[in-house]
């Protein structure tokens, strides 16, 4: 007899998703594009050392030594982490609007040619879209069968601040469990890992990842079949993806036939709370994820 991630949840009922609870004016801003009073934000004077955070998903978005005082009323950074950050054309038609790469909320806008720093370029943040966090932080994203054991074995890592689960790589907004187990979302089930790579490096976490799963497998997990359970490496900037690149060509030089895709990080989509920390809820083991040392 085998169990599933589908056995044990196609019955459960939907439950909000473990984004950040937004205050109305939070709400208003990064949901629907509005714009703080100019020197009213809580970080237009701040400076501690660390990572500014997105207010809604937790993704990191810029370091503390991109900010700069622009004076121009809102928190001013002349760069983003790479990746973090999407850019689009913003509904005024003039200027460019910016927002959370992993969960679509809006930020505010970016600017260049205004010659303020050496690079050009000021991102024009609303405080209230930012949350901070001390020290430096980074975001893996993994998908490699059911989203159940590949978090469990992951956030026992030192360094591994936390592990969430969710949906990312396919083409609906805001999934549900129910939409991405019939396989026709494009989603696969993935896990979110928030580290400090001062602790523990992004090798580190893939080789972990590439250990905890069967790599060889192609749209399962061994009992979970389908493309919801593929093998798959999301990357959020360069240096990941030859990271990941670099690991699979290990592999398979070692003789194994990896069927592991590496593709660039898209929206993340939270899984429903009773997806979280299931196997540390439930006091159960996972069925279809152990280690197996590959390097």
């Amino acid at each position: 007899m085998f169990f599933s991630c589908l056995i044990f949840t196609q019955y459960a009922d939907a439950e909000t998703p473990p984004w950040n609870q937004l205050s109305p004016e939070a709400a208003r801003i990064i949901e629907r594009a509005g714009t703080e009073r100019p020197g009213t934000g809580a970080f237009l004077h701040h400076d501690h050392d660390g990572t500014y955070t997105c207010a809604r998903c937790r993704a990191p978005l810029f370091a503390s030594d991109t900010k700069f005082d622009s004076g121009c009323g809102w928190p001013s950074f002349d760069d983003a982490l790479e990746g973090a950050v999407a850019e689009l054309p913003d509904a005024d038609g003039h200027r460019v609007e910016i927002r959370c790469a992993r969960c679509d909320g809006h930020l505010g806008h970016v600017f260049r040619g205004e010659r303020m720093t050496a690079k050009n370029t000021r991102h024009c943040v609303n405080s209230v879209a930012m949350d901070f966090t001390g020290g430096t932080v980074e975001q893996a994203f993994f998908a490699g069968g059911c989203f159940w054991g590949v978090e469990h074995l992951l956030e026992s890592e030192e360094g591994v601040i936390s592990v969430d689960s969710g949906y990312m790589g396919g083409q609906k907004n805001n999934p549900t469990y129910r939409q991405i187990s019939t396989g026709t979302t494009g989603h696969a089930e993935t896990v979110r890992v928030t580290f400090n790579p001062r602790i523990v490096s992004y090798e580190t976490l893939t080789k972990l990842f590439l250990e905890i799963h069967d790599p060889t497998q192609k749209d399962r997990q061994g009992p979970d079949v389908g493309t919801q359970y593929r093998s798959e490496i999301f990357t959020t900037n360069n240096a990941q993806k030859a990271t990941a690149h670099q690991l699979l060509a290990l592999l398979k030089k070692r003789g194994y036939d990896v069927v592991t895709e590496v593709s660039e990080a898209a929206l993340y989509w939270p899984a429903e709370n009773y997806h979280q920390d299931y196997y540390k809820r439930t006091g159960k083991a996972p069925y279809c994820h152990s280690r197996v040392s590959r390097f």
